[in-house]
């Protein structure tokens, strides 16, 4: 994303499996609200080498559609904070009715840290360039959050998401009520 498409709204980073796919919930047992898709990403399929892709057993994902019209009506800017990257635009984006979002280039993934951080905190606090965001995923702990505060030199909040359940209404609550403390100055 460059600075020219910057409106001023903090950025919501915005994983994908966890928050929006809550792939960890009970396997048989689709949680509430939510649609059943599967789907053959590119990079699912890269998964899978010597395996041509009509064999490759789809990936399942399992969205709520009413999840795009409550984070569009957030005071951020969205931004894919996914492994998904540019392919959240093509397989999460218009189930859930999405805009095509900028995303986070990841340079590398799922490598280790040694202060052992998440794979993606170094590289947001980079990417942010200084401009304040919330980071929703199901995978930041404790050091992440510290790490960015000490690291960041805007204001930054994380939010972690139970991957068995998804985003909930008071995951929506939560952001609001953090992006109008920052809106008012008190962050």
């Amino acid at each position: 994303m460059d600075r020219s498409e910057d409106d001023g709204r903090p950025l919501l980073l915005l994983d994908v499996d966890g928050p929006l796919n809550p792939y960890r919930a009970k396997p048989h047992r689709r949680p509430e609200g939510y649609l059943t898709h599967r789907v053959k990403p590119a990079s699912w399929i890269s998964r899978h080498p010597g395996t041509p892709a009509a064999y490759v057993k789809p990936l399942r994902l399992w969205l709520n559609p009413g999840h795009g019209p409550a984070l569009l009506a957030l005071p951020f800017r969205l931004v894919w904070c996914t492994t998904w990257m540019d392919e959240a635009n093509e397989w999460i984006a218009p189930q859930i009715g999405l805009p095509r979002l900028p995303y986070v280039p990841w340079p590398r993934m799922h490598h280790g840290d040694p202060d052992d951080l998440h794979w993606k905190t170094r590289y947001l606090v980079e990417w942010a360039a200084g401009r304040p965001f919330a980071w929703v995923d199901d995978e930041i702990g404790p050091q992440d959050t510290a790490w960015i505060a000490a690291n960041h030199p805007a204001p930054a909040t994380t939010l972690l998401v139970d991957h068995r359940h998804g985003l909930r209404p008071d995951d929506f609550t939560a952001l609001a009520d953090w992006a109008d403390s920052l809106a008012a100055g008190t962050r």
